[in-house]
């Protein structure tokens, strides 16, 4: 007979494939609830990272759209719609809200304590990371700064994890760069860092790419991919940028 835990696993797969991932989270936060008793499996933890990363994705790209919306509106001295569209982006920034809080209060209270392994470790510091920056990405003033702050500390807490233990092609790792360099790139403005990071993240990759066995090769070779277009894309950007400033005198 099934589990309480094996029919919440068969429902929320259900779920994914039919597209319902609010009900997909629903029966993974029961899971990831029981991690004290049983640490989550590879297949959960993923089930449960794809489930939320659809949540918080749509509401993500919802927000960007308002705000280019509001941005055009305002330029064209449209203040009633203004408004309108910052009444809206409320509505979407609450609801981001409530889901990177609930996933990590997940994270701290269930999931991060019961990790038993270096890579679920990072795993889930990696996770919580990401959540504090999709709220940095809309907070404001001293909000913002905090988010940031908690996302910078479990970025390197996962780092510092994963460049002891796990190795340099591992996805998870590579995965970890690849949001720690966007970080230092879009939230921080730090572009050296953000290039530096993923350099070093793909060249040591690189090095090392003989020795990926074939279950992880896949994963590793699309997240070095787009380590190295990220890299092409931001190194541009600073050379146009660097091109644009006045000369010193």
């Amino acid at each position: 007979m099934a589990t309480p835990r094996e029919l919440a696993l068969f429902s929320a797969k259900i779920s994914e494939q039919a597209e319902r991932y609010q009900d997909m989270v629903n029966e993974m936060r029961v899971i990831a609830s029981m991690a004290g008793e049983q640490e989550l499996s590879v297949e959960e933890r993923n089930l449960l990272s794809v489930g939320y990363k659809n949540l918080v994705g749509a509401r993500r790209a919802s927000w960007r759209i308002l705000q280019s919306v509001e941005q055009s509106e305002v330029a064209k001295g449209n203040e009633k719609r203004v408004s309108l569209i910052q009444n809206y982006r409320g509505t979407v920034e609450k609801e981001l809200d409530n889901v990177c809080g609930e996933i990590l209060e997940l994270l701290d209270t269930h999931l991060i304590p019961s990790a038993s392994t270096c890579e679920a470790s990072v795993f889930y510091l990696k996770m919580k990371a990401d959540y504090h920056r999709y709220l940095s990405e809309f907070k404001v003033d001293s909000d913002r700064k905090e988010a940031a702050e908690k996302t910078l500390l479990a970025y390197n807490a996962a780092q510092e994890k994963a460049l002891a233990e796990l190795p340099s092609t591992n996805p998870i790792r590579l995965g970890l760069a690849l949001n720690f360099s966007v970080f230092y790139y879009e939230v921080m403005n730090q572009p050296e860092k953000a290039c530096n990071l993923a350099k070093q993240a793909f060249d040591e990759a690189i090095s090392d790419l003989d020795t990926l066995g074939e279950d992880s090769y896949k994963d590793s070779a699309l997240i070095m991919q787009l380590l190295r277009d990220n890299l092409t894309l931001w190194t541009s950007e600073m050379q146009d940028q660097e091109k644009a400033e006045p000369p010193k005198a």
